[in-house]
């Protein structure tokens, strides 16, 4: 059975930390749904003014056949998901569906931190935005996963992040062919 994964994309999202993870889970054939959390527009702009159309609006999709909701970092992005009253009832309740909750950068903190999630379990997010984890044990570390939420650091997580996040969709050989497969493992070893 094909798993499926929802990104969420708002105007001011780190390129690499959402593009990097929808391209590894797509080559990993999990179905990936990019979706925009802007008023009525597909369109979305990076953190860097790269410009994406988004694969739908946010107010049109039912989320509850997510195997993964994804939530990539970037200021003002973080901001711009947590201002959204659809992509917090979206991640509550995938949360307490025990399905998979992922979030890079500044995302673990502005979105899930602030919403609550994160109390009690380990959790990373870009340095200096710590302070928002509330009541969650900061790792530091590129990844960390605790029960179902998977936050990581940064953009330079963005490579490990995706392949644990295919490796949880999937498994673990088809996310070693596929890092195998981009040079990922070659870069690792040099």
């Amino acid at each position: 059975m094909v798993k499926k994964a929802y990104v969420f994309l708002a105007d001011g999202f780190e390129d690499v930390e959402a593009l990097i993870p929808v391209d590894v889970l797509r080559r990993g054939g999990v179905e990936v749904v990019t979706v925009s959390v802007m008023d009525e527009n597909l369109l979305v702009t990076s953190a860097h003014g790269v410009q994406i159309v988004a694969d739908a609006e946010a107010a049109e999709v039912q989320f509850s056949d997510a195997d993964l909701l994804f939530l990539p970092g970037g200021m003002p992005g973080a901001k711009n998901l947590y201002d959204s009253d659809i992509v917090r009832q979206a991640v509550k309740e995938q949360v307490q569906a025990g399905k998979l909750v992922a979030a890079i950068c500044a995302a673990p903190a502005v979105v899930l931190g602030q919403m609550g999630l994160l109390a009690g379990r380990k959790a990373t997010c870009y340095p200096g935005f710590e302070q928002l984890l509330q009541g969650a044990e900061y790792t530091g570390d590129l990844c960390t996963q605790d029960g179902n939420i998977i936050t990581a650091e940064g953009p330079a997580a963005a490579f490990p992040f995706a392949y644990r996040l295919l490796a949880l969709l999937t498994n673990e050989p088809t996310a070693q062919q596929i890092a195998d497969g981009m040079r990922f493992t070659h870069l690792m070893q040099s």
